[in-house]
């Protein structure tokens, strides 16, 4: 198993045997096998250890283990402890995300810190079944299909030749002890129906299915070379650069086989997913002016080219304005003030200039930019407007629609800015107290 273990590093040139390796140890056989593998290679070794507090006394008694591992030979440690719940509710993701997240962030301080030059992880042959099962079951192209990678930047996976059954077999031989996770046996996670229910139905068809699947993954990463080489060639001739902003040629992208895909690899990077990307490739076929986000760049489906542009930060952020505020100089300048109703009190023409009922506004108000399915009354109106048909109805360009602010007050929109008010604040013959807003 060394020598094969020897091989595949030097196959794949995952390291070389006089760099610093930090091993990510949880005290299970695949990690302590590979621990085990990397001495006897004679690999300077450092262990880090994360205790995510999952399984109560179980995950202390895997730091203890680790530990004294790692200090029988003579290895340095490295632990540490993460509270893996609360960072899955503030992040909104699932316990595996966050404890991949945590121990991944981690150990790149660790490397950083302390001068390694990789992070070895135990992953190994069943592992890469799994994954591509389970990109299969949620949707893969051909990156999903190519399952775990030997190497990916500063991470390596040695053991990927080599099934859990081989792992187990191995610490039996040289008697190396380990700890059994017991939520390995568990079915509430993913990867755990794909092993224990999933991969068995599999073995019955193909015993061997394990080292098939492995096959055709690396036959998948051949296929994945050629599909990228393809990608960058055509990728120089869709695109032009202007200024911040890439311009993705519609013509040239029709002509193209797989232009889906194309555009996939283009725009995956800016946040969009397969669901975005098609829609925005059926965008195509209509008129100009859609528009499609991600979480950090829009697309804009123009007359000859598809326009991705990053959201600025004005369009992500939401503008608190309290009663006390008397000059706005973000997102743009406008002077605010109250003023007492009088009998010269003139309704404004200018519609830079906008006043409001003082009483019939809750403070904080909002500024923000429009979302959609937004909706206010304009002035005059008895019934509610959909911005969107406002928009219509305004003749605004894309741009001006993207550039427009909304005031709000509590929920409701109280004034399109330097356009239209909202009819339920405006001032009436009850009106004592006025909140008079202008853009300067």
């Amino acid at each position: 198993m060394l020598r094969k273990l020897v091989r595949f590093v030097e196959e794949e040139k995952l390291f070389y045997r006089d760099e610093k390796i930090l091993v990510a140890v949880s005290g299970g056989v695949d990690s302590v096998v590979l621990l085990d593998l990397l001495c006897k290679m004679e690999v300077e070794c450092g262990v880090a250890h994360c205790n995510f507090h999952l399984r109560d006394e179980e995950s202390n008694g895997d730091f203890d283990f680790v530990k004294n591992l790692a200090d029988q030979r003579g290895l340095a440690f490295y632990s540490k402890d993460f509270d893996t719940k609360k960072y899955a509710a503030e992040n909104k993701v699932s316990i595996e995300m966050a404890a991949r997240d945590l121990r991944y962030n981690w150990f790149e301080q660790i490397r950083n810190n302390f001068q390694y030059k990789y992070i070895a992880v135990g992953h190994h042959a069943d592992d890469v079944a799994e994954t591509v099962l389970i990109n299969l079951a949620r949707g893969t192209g051909i990156h999903g299909l190519s399952g775990i990678k030997p190497k990916l930047g500063n991470i390596v996976r040695p053991l990927l030749p080599f099934t859990r059954k081989q792992l187990f077999e191995y610490s039996e031989d040289n008697s190396l002890n380990f700890r059994e996770d017991s939520t390995n046996a568990e079915t509430d996670f993913v990867r755990n129906k794909i092993r224990h229910q999933i991969m068995p139905v599999l073995e019955e068809i193909n015993p061997a299915i394990r080292n098939t699947m492995t096959e055709n993954v690396r036959r998948f990463r051949e296929v994945e070379q050629i599909y990228n080489e393809v990608i960058e060639k055509n990728r120089g001739e869709l695109i032009l650069n202007k200024g911040k902003d890439l311009l993705i040629s519609i013509a040239k992208l029709e002509k193209l086989k797989a232009p889906v895909s194309h555009l996939f690899e283009i725009l995956s990077p800016f946040g969009f997913h397969h669901r975005d990307v098609k829609n925005i490739a059926d965008a195509i076929k209509g008129i100009s002016g859609k528009l499609f986000y991600s979480s950090t760049h829009q697309v804009l489906r123009d007359r000859e080219f598809l326009i991705l542009s990053e959201i600025s930060e004005n369009d992500k952020q939401e503008y608190s304005i309290s009663e006390e505020v008397s000059v706005l100089d973000s997102p743009f300048s406008m002077k605010l003030s109250f003023q007492d109703r009088t009998s010269s009190f003139r309704f404004p023409r200018d519609l830079k200039i906008a006043c409001f009922d003082a009483n019939k506004l809750k403070f904080p108000l909002k500024l923000r930019k429009w979302q959609e399915g937004d909706a206010f009354r304009p002035i005059g109106m008895k019934g509610n407007k959909k911005l969107s048909d406002f928009f219509i109805d305004q003749k605004f360009s894309i741009q001006e629609k993207e550039n427009t602010w909304l005031l709000c007050s509590g929920s409701k929109i109280i004034w399109v800015v330097g356009h239209r008010m909202d009819d339920r604040v405006k001032i009436t013959d009850e009106t004592t107290k006025i909140y008079r807003l202008e853009l300067v």
